[in-house]
């Protein structure tokens, strides 16, 4: 009898999977190298577009349509975004080594093998467009007007630093940038908060607000058709626990409700890019509202400097990742193959990145702390200061 339930139950399957499912059990891809040459023009020194085309696997999307896998872009634009990258790099690991020799103390959370985010969404937006993000924020703080230096002295609490060394790790800021944001998913409801703003305003804008696959759990504010892009950073850990223990729908672009969503290779900075201006267009040229972006991506590192991350995954996972799926590489790897550039010219912006970095950390090295009476200023923005101000205590008053 089991022999013949078991012999029906075969008859009733279907022997080929439909369209549907098919589309049902795929996945994002998350390689860094699938993005096709389709065209190169003769001459690349004069600026004229290469095209390319995406992977058909890059975006996975949640009531909206697939963005364009044509891209165009010029030879100055990816050397630029490899440069970027391997800039970004250089300036965590040095806050690595400086966290390790402990000239940076408290918390610090670093974004290394994460960089085709940062640098992908920067070249997808404006100068105008706002971002704001949780702590592991300093690619960002640069790539938005913000420099090395000011961001390594922050972090050695210097004068130099881009908070005046007050703030530390996760309170860094920038005319368009927002900061990033030490309590779990506070980032989210202000950045709808900016998002409300530019639209009340007029201004044809967006705001980016990101948060991690960790912070996917906390509530969110109700929209009103705001230019505000809510982007999940899904480095499929949160602290030290994998996002399948954490979520029992770890498809964060779907979770958005009423709110479309589109799940992008975060490890491929063509994808990257192209997902940026996709959702740019949606928010501020189409004006349809919010838009809800996943990133799938990796950090290599732990959570934060205190973690060592391998307690909750092991060595060989993330050495798989470095070696196979590094934003990094990849792009080096477009370039290389594509006759963009060689592999002297590259190591030359390698070397460049890696001047830069050290001399914005020797700079900041050499900054003084902030002296005490720093502790009055900043408090209120300039030229709002009240003449006379009061301390810890009754006694303690100062005077502008």
């Amino acid at each position: 009898m089991a022999s013949l339930a078991r012999l029906r139950l075969v008859k009733r399957l279907p022997t080929t999977a439909s369209p549907l499912q098919k589309l049902s059990v795929r996945s994002v891809q998350t390689s860094a190298d699938t993005t096709q040459l389709h065209f190169k023009p003769d001459d690349l020194a004069k600026g004229e577009p290469i095209t390319l085309r995406l992977h058909e696997d890059s975006f996975k999307t949640y009531n909206c349509d697939l963005p364009e896998l044509e891209v165009q872009i010029t030879r100055d634009e990816l050397l630029q975004m490899y440069k970027e990258m391997q800039t970004m790099r250089r300036m965590e690991m040095a806050a690595d080594a400086l966290y390790k020799a402990k000239l940076i103390r408290g918390f610090c959370h670093l974004a290394i093998g994460q960089e085709a985010v940062s640098v992908g969404l920067e070249h997808g937006i404006t100068k105008d467009d706002r971002v704001i993000t949780a702590y592991r924020c300093h690619p960002f703080a640069v790539m938005r007007g913000g420099t090395i230096k000011g961001v390594i002295g922050e972090l050695l609490g210097r004068q130099c630093g881009m908070s005046h060394g007050k703030g530390g790790s996760m309170h860094i800021f920038t005319p368009t940038f927002f900061g990033g944001n030490g309590i779990v998913g506070a980032q989210v409801p202000v950045g709808a908060g900016v998002g409300f703003a530019q639209k009340y305003r007029g201004e044809k804008n967006c705001t980016f607000a990101l948060y991690g696959d960790g912070a996917s759990n906390q509530g969110q504010a109700k929209l009103w058709n705001l230019p505000t892009i809510f982007v999940c950073e899904n480095n499929k850990y949160g602290m030290g626990t994998s996002a399948a223990r954490s979520s029992s729908n770890t498809e964060y672009y779907t979770r958005g409700d009423k709110i479309p969503g589109l799940q992008v290779n975060g490890m491929d900075i063509i994808a990257t890019k192209r997902a940026a201006e996709y959702a740019r267009k949606w928010a501020v040229d189409d004006e349809k509202g919010p838009l809800l972006i996943e990133f799938v991506t990796y950090r290599y590192g732990g959570h934060s400097m205190s973690d060592p991350g391998t307690t909750y995954r092991t060595r060989e996972e993330v050495q798989r990742m470095r070696s196979t799926q590094d934003p990094i590489r990849g792009l080096q790897k477009y370039i290389e193959e594509w006759g963009v550039a060689s592999e002297q010219e590259l190591k030359a912006l390698d070397k460049e990145a890696k001047a830069e970095v050290d001399q914005a950390v020797e700079e900041a090295k050499q900054s003084p702390e902030p002296k005490a009476v720093d502790l009055w200023t900043d408090i209120y923005y300039k030229g709002t200061e009240p003449p006379r101000m009061r301390g810890r205590e009754r006694e303690e008053v100062h005077v502008y």
